[in-house]
Order: structure tokens, then sequence, then C-alpha cells
């Protein structure tokens, strides 16, 4: 009796973010194993990185074995070996934390794919894959050359399934404590198999199968729980990007400089200073800026809200709960950075409140210097000033009138903190120093504030100590 489960990956637009096809021509080509391309080959492959699997494409899969006859096996492994570092490099990034999953929980990682077996095994072999469950070609007498026939089914869609369930009675795996994972609507009958299936990056046919069978949905190119949208393939954040613009905001009078200092791609980590509701929506449009997403490090309370909660994880927002201590937001902002994401914190934790709000210096919780010194990720500061005039601490909702007299509000970015990963209290320093620094002069000089501005800073309802903000510990709002 069957004791465990397995996990098995679909290749092309699953495990990679595009198809494999083309780069296994190209290798087979610059062979000599191929001298021409097959009429039409190019465009299939476009279509296939926009829409998935076709009925076109698998014929030209099919076809491939008997064009194969009379070719070198040898060759082709050899091919294959070239190209399999590129192959990795078109990993999704997320996979990573799946297959981590899996090994955690002693499950076999397996590649189910139509891809011959002599092309995908040297790129099996390197990612560190448990096995291949693959297409194969017959092999003929003199032991290296290609006859044109298959040994075995033809791994896709029903056939895919066949060959899966003679791999899993062989190897003594349970079908109904097994993972699938898959884009392709034809990959149906082996999710439909398994105990546990997950659509990928679903083409258009598979993005209605799995809302009629109720499959979950991943995507391996975000972080987890980031969602896109169905068909188009749009992540929700990068839609809500597209209105984060300050000529949409009438009622205040928005600055932003220094975009440039933030790298165009791999992790990142932004940091920026505390001071209103509306810190959010000035970061989100110094990000929109870049054309990139970000990983928002965020209190519980908002995680916790209905509706509000669902949405931010939607968008890529990481939970925090202060009052634990617990280091998993911190594991989380780690993983997206190891993706290629970036990641916004907010080291002061929340927003300061009476005297302490008009403080020159500014002090942070170690948070970022700890994920800087994890992941080595640059750390670019970012100083916001004004953004109080907009929506103070003393208001449930943001001044929208205002848009005959809109107050000025600045977003300035910095070069990348240079810090030092042996004290997690001296690379706050730093990193809040140089936060600092982005601030208007006026931020630099001890204020006595009116009792009016005072107000502005508490929260509706308070009734604290003001003499013991400055000894607040951040986020027990």
């Amino acid at each position: 009796m069957a004791s465990q489960g397995a996990a098995f990956f679909d290749l092309d637009r699953t495990l990679l973010r595009g198809a494999s096809g083309e780069v296994f021509s190209h290798a087979m080509k610059e062979a000599g194993l191929v001298s021409r391309s097959v009429p039409g080959e190019k465009f299939v492959y476009q279509l296939f990185n926009t829409i998935g699997e076709t009925l076109p494409s698998m014929a030209l899969a099919r076809q491939a074995v008997t064009l194969a006859k009379g070719r070198s096996r040898r060759s082709v492994q050899d091919a294959a070996e070239t190209v399999a570092h590129q192959l990795v490099a078109m990993v999704q990034p997320f996979a990573a934390g799946v297959f981590a999953q899996h090994r955690d929980a002693g499950r076999p990682i397996v590649l189910a794919t139509t891809t011959p077996y002599d092309l995908v095994k040297p790129f099996a072999d390197l990612l560190g894959l448990d096995d291949v469950i693959a297409t194969r070609y017959g092999v003929a007498a003199d032991g290296d050359t290609y006859d044109g026939t298959l040994a075995g089914p033809f791994v896709w869609s029903a056939g895919k399934l066949e060959a899966v369930r003679a791999w899993a009675s062989k190897h003594d795996i349970d079908m109904a404590e097994s993972w699938a994972y898959s884009d392709s609507v034809y990959d149906t009958p082996l999710l439909g198999a398994v105990g546990n299936p997950v659509v990928v990056n679903p083409d258009p046919r598979m993005t209605l199968m799995a809302a009629a069978r109720r499959w979950p949905t991943l995507h391996l190119d975000v972080s987890p729980g980031v969602r896109k949208l169905p068909v188009v393939g749009l992540e929700l954040q990068k839609l809500g990007m597209m209105f984060a613009r300050p000529s949409l905001v009438p009622f205040a009078d928005i600055h932003i400089e220094g975009t440039e200092n933030i790298p165009d791609e791999g992790p990142v980590i932004l940091v920026g200073n505390h001071r209103s509701y509306f810190d959010p929506t000035m970061m989100a449009m110094v990000v929109a800026r870049t054309g990139r997403t970000i990983r928002f490090l965020g209190k519980k309370e908002v995680f916790d809200a209905p509706l509000v909660g669902t949405l931010a994880t939607a968008l890529g927002g990481i939970r925090v709960d202060r009052g634990t201590g617990s280091d998993e937001p911190l594991s989380a902002a780690a993983d997206a950075l190891a993706g290629g994401e970036m990641v916004g914190i907010m080291p002061q934790g929340t927003i300061p409140r009476g005297p302490a709000f008009f403080e020159p210096k500014l002090t942070g919780r170690w948070g970022a210097a700890r994920l800087a010194a994890l992941t080595k990720a640059p750390v670019i500061p970012v100083g916001l000033w004004g953004t109080e005039k907009v929506w103070p601490r003393s208001a449930r909702v943001p001044d929208l009138l205002n848009v005959t007299d809109p107050p000025e509000v600045t977003a300035t970015v910095g070069p990348e903190v240079s810090l030092k990963y042996k004290s997690a209290d001296a690379d706050t320093k730093r990193i809040m120093k140089a936060i600092t620094k982005l601030l208007p002069p006026v931020a630099h000089e001890p204020y006595d504030p009116t009792p009016e501005e005072l107000a502005r800073t508490y929260p509706p309802g308070y009734h604290g100590d003001p003499e013991h903000e400055a000894e607040r510990r951040p986020g027990t709002d």
C-alpha cells in the first residue's frame, strides 16, 4: 500500500517563465542537429508564451519524434547540457519556496513534461529534482541514434496521467496524497487524479477549469498570496500603480525626486519615515515611477480587517504582529527579496505622537537593519515631508476638499545606505540618519509646537499621557 505522496511539476509556463522549446531549438541548431526551422515554429512559440499550450504546438512536439530519426542521442544530450544553466535561470523565482515545503514533508519532486527526456534530464539534475517523467524517444539497434518512434506514451494530457500513474506505482506513491502543478488545461486529467491539484499561471481555459473545480491558483513569479487578474495575468498592484499619480491627487501639491536611486530590478529594501496615514500613498507614487511593485510590511490590524485585509494580502502586503516579536514577517520579507522583489518598511513602526512627532532625531526599530544583514539587499531611503497636512493622525479621513490651496508634500529618494552588518542598532541609526538627511532644513531644528499642532498628532479619542509618548513602544497603538 502506498505510503506517501509526491509533487509533480509541469515545465513550460509552470516552473519556467515561458517556453523551453525555443531554447532547445536554438541549441539543436547550434549543435548542427537541425539544419532549418520548422515552418511556423517561431509563431507557435510566441503563441505558447502568450496563451499556453495549443493543439498546433502539441502537433509540432509530436512531429519532433519523426524528425529526430537518425540523430545522435549523445549529441542531443550534449546540446541539452549546454542550455541547462540557461533553463535554470528561467525558473520562476518563488518555485524554490514550494520545493522546500515538499522536501520538508519528505515528498519527492518530479518533473512531468511533454518535452523529451534527453533534453530535460540535465536541467532537472542541475535543479536538484528527484526524477523526470518525460516523453522518451526510441533508440535504434546501434544504441545511439533515434529510430523515429516513441518508447512509451507521448507524455501529454491523458498520456501524461498514464506516465505519472506508472511512475507512482513503481515508486510506491499514493496519488491521493500527491500534488500536481500545471498551467495547462490539457493537464486537467493529471490534476484531477491527485489529491492536491494546484493551478500555476493558468492559461485562459485553465482559469475557467480552476474556478469550476475550485482548484487553488498560484503564481510562482510573485510572493505567496499575491493575486493576479485572470487571463491577462496582471498583478493587482500593477493595476493600482496605474492610478498612483500626483495628477490624480488635487488636494496635495506633490513633488517626488530621486527615484533614479531605486534599482530597476533585483532585491531592494525601501525605507521611509512615518508622518501620517497618507504615507503609503506617497510611497506608492514613488514606486509607481519605477515601474516595479513592492511588498510592504504592515501592522496586523490592517490585515485583520474584513475585505481590507484580504485586499492587502492580494496586493502583496506582509502582515506584522508587532506585539509578538515573531520573525515570520522578516522571513516572508527575506523570501520576497530572494525572489528579486522590493520590500517596503517604515522603521519607526508607527507614527510618532505628541512632542515625539516634532523631534529632529528620528529613531527606528531594527527590522530593516536585520533584513539587510540577512539578505544583503540594498537599502534605499525615502524622506517624506508634509504628508500630515493632507491626512493628520487626528483625522479619520484625508482632507479631500482642499483643492484651492493644497499643501506641499515631498518625497525624496536618496542613494543606497552604507551598512556594516555588524550591529542592528548601529545600522538602524545609519538608516534613520540617511532618511533625516533627505528632509528639509526645518526638520533638523528643535520645534515648539502649538497646542493645535500637538492635537493633530493624536488619534481620535486619545486618552493617553502626552508626557510619556516618547517612551511608548512603537506599534502599541
